[in-house]
């Protein structure tokens, strides 16, 4: 049975998708068969695998709207033993078409279990939100990570996605478990850098991820060429970070 581990953070650009199409390349890399699966309108973990958006015809929307199985909308990728379900800007929509359905909550959950077997890690990359789509992956997930980047605002909006991450214990998902907060962004020159790291070490420090991805040059550039770091350039020090993170996940779960 795949674990299914959600790459959450309601805050925008903490390294969501940059972690979760990077750490799905490291763990196929290291011989597990992943599945990612975008579950964001914007759609980057798609093109970041170097699929063309506007040729996706299927995805997380007619998964979640019921006009296609998961089985039906999968797609391999460049990256190694990693398999897709993509996103298209359609999935916008999809927030106000579940609100009057019966368990809107649980769609992806249902949706999901039917490919499960196949795959040792499903990672679903979630919106910047807090809504309908991020509540489903949660729902769906048995453990999520939280990027949670070295700058001055990082723990800001932290304290209300725990606070939702407790309410869907409490509601949806008793078994969702945080697999760990995850340091990215990391700059040692920086002063303030240091002093996040030290902050969320001292006030979490179990749940945090030994690794820390530092700030990178390559790891900015390999989304523009539709690669993972792993294919883009895989003696950077991106590339060691996430594989460094993926052996952390696999001993985790061993």
């Amino acid at each position: 049975m795949g674990k299914i581990i959600a790459i959450a953070n309601q805050k925008g650009g903490v390294g969501k998708t940059t972690t979760s199409v990077n750490l799905a390349a490291s763990l196929g890399v290291l011989e597990k068969k992943v599945l990612l699966i975008d579950a964001d309108p914007q759609a980057n973990a798609t093109s970041g695998l170097g699929i063309d958006v506007e040729s996706v015809e299927k995805g997380t929307y007619q998964i979640l709207e019921h006009t296609a199985k998961a089985s039906e909308v999968i797609i391999g990728t460049k990256a190694v033993n990693v398999d897709i379900i993509p996103s298209h800007i359609d999935l916008v929509a999809i927030e106000i078409e579940l609100v009057d359905k019966d368990e809107r909550e649980y769609m992806l959950k249902k949706i999901i279990q039917e490919v499960r077997s196949k795959y040792d890690y499903i990672l679903i990359d979630c919106a910047p939100s807090l809504g309908l789509l991020t509540l489903n992956a949660l729902t769906a997930a048995d453990s999520v990570i939280i990027p949670i980047q070295c700058e001055y605002f990082a723990l800001e909006g932290l304290g209300k996605l725990l606070n939702t991450i407790k309410s869907v214990q409490k509601i949806h998902n008793k078994n969702l478990d945080i697999e760990g907060l995850l340091l990215t962004m990391y700059d040692s020159r920086l002063r303030l850098s240091n002093q996040v790291v030290e902050e969320v070490q001292k006030h979490f420090n179990e749940m945090v991820f030994k690794t820390i991805i530092q700030r990178n040059i390559r790891l900015s550039e390999a989304p523009s060429y539709g690669e993972s770091i792993i294919d883009y350039d895989a003696s950077s020090k991106g590339a060691n970070n996430y594989l460094s993170l993926a052996n952390e996940v696999i001993v985790k779960n061993s």
